[in-house]
């Protein structure tokens, strides 16, 4: 208590307008209401939806000023009143899922993410890009003591979002799966699904994403730029159970359908701000599955952080100060980053 009472200024990266770069500066730390707890940041991961929200590139725009980041973790502060479930040292992160309502249909059936009135860390409200965030002491998610918070940090998103997307493909243990994009999401999917029993084929467009691939065991990998991946898959295995696209750009999305077999199931996780042509014909006569997966449950972030506390999920991390996050935007932008960029606040 007595560091942040002596001190309530913090160091924040925040975005006052579009498109700009984010400015490194003083902020007042935030004060806790019922039922919130103050989290001193000691990792955020940096996720291409922080690019997007900085630029505000989708329909429906965050809130400015901004602080980015869903990724924030460390360790708890101060508790606010009527704060039972959480103490203060406990470790914790701060999610997408900020919070929900809690009593519409979706909350009331195990399907948070989709509730209309939740709101989003770094995106509707501050998050982890400083050195202190607050969030509701129901929402956020507790941290094993033997993980790294640098190497933890990004199981936040890019671990429970394709841990998710594998569990809502419904392929079974043995199924063939194909991860496109082999970036910050990718890498960790690739793992989850070996983790899951699947054989995995890693599908990216950069040799160095795919050497990072064969060394997490994937099992067959391809490049986009040499071989047509949709012939490649169905000429090796036949077609896959499900594919999960979490690439960006819309020519990734219409390869991952393509190499669906009869009967599989396509994800969408990735953002690109384009238009997913289905070709209603071959989706009927071959009764292929199209689903959108968005984040994760507490629940679902609850069983993404045990395979990384078994060490069967590890993420792939370059660790970078706040003060950096304009070069890493850049290199983001440029498709320079093997892996995951976590922010650090010292």
């Amino acid at each position: 208590m007595g560091e942040i009472t002596e001190r309530r200024m913090m160091k924040a990266a925040v975005v006052d307008k579009f498109k700009q770069q984010l400015e490194i500066k003083e902020v007042p730390v935030p004060s806790l209401e019922y039922g919130e707890v103050l989290v001193k940041i000691k990792a955020c991961g940096v996720c291409h939806t922080d690019l997007h929200a900085a630029h505000g590139d989708w329909p429906v725009k965050p809130k400015l000023p901004l602080i980015p980041g869903h990724e924030g973790v460390g360790i708890v502060k101060e508790i606010g009143e009527g704060v039972t479930s959480i103490k203060v040292g406990d470790r914790v992160g701060i999610p997408w899922l900020y919070s929900a309502c809690g009593e519409c249909e979706y909350c009331l059936t195990g399907r948070e993410t989709l509730c209309p009135d939740q709101l989003n860390a770094g995106y509707s409200v501050d998050g982890g890009y400083a050195e202190y965030c607050k969030a509701p002491a129901n929402y956020v998610v507790k941290i094993p003591e033997h993980l790294d918070f640098a190497e933890v940090s990004p199981i936040f998103c890019a671990g429970v979002t394709t841990y998710k997307a594998l569990k809502v493909a419904e392929a079974k243990a043995g199924d063939w799966v194909a991860i496109y994009g082999i970036g910050g999401l990718g890498h960790v999917a690739l793992q989850y699904a070996k983790a899951m029993g699947y054989n995995v084929i890693a599908v990216d467009i950069m040799e160095d994403k795919l050497e990072l691939a064969k060394s997490l065991g994937a099992d067959l990998t391809v490049n986009g730029l040499e071989v047509d991946p949709v012939q490649e898959i169905k000429e090796k295995v036949g077609g896959v159970q499900a594919a999960i696209s979490v690439a960006v750009t819309k020519k990734a999305f219409e390869q991952a359908y393509g190499s669906v077999k009869r009967g599989g199931t396509l994800v969408v996780v990735g953002l690109p701000n384009d238009e997913l042509p289905i070709p209603i014909f071959d989706t009927v006569l071959n009764g292929v599955t199209v689903k959108g997966s968005i984040v994760g449950t507490r629940k679902d972030l609850q069983e993404s952080i045990e395979f990384a506390a078994q060490g069967k999920v590890r993420t792939n991390i370059e660790v970078q100060p706040l003060d950096k996050i304009n070069d890493v935007f850049e290199r983001m932008a440029n498709g320079k980053i093997n892996g995951r960029v976590v922010l650090t606040m010292a």
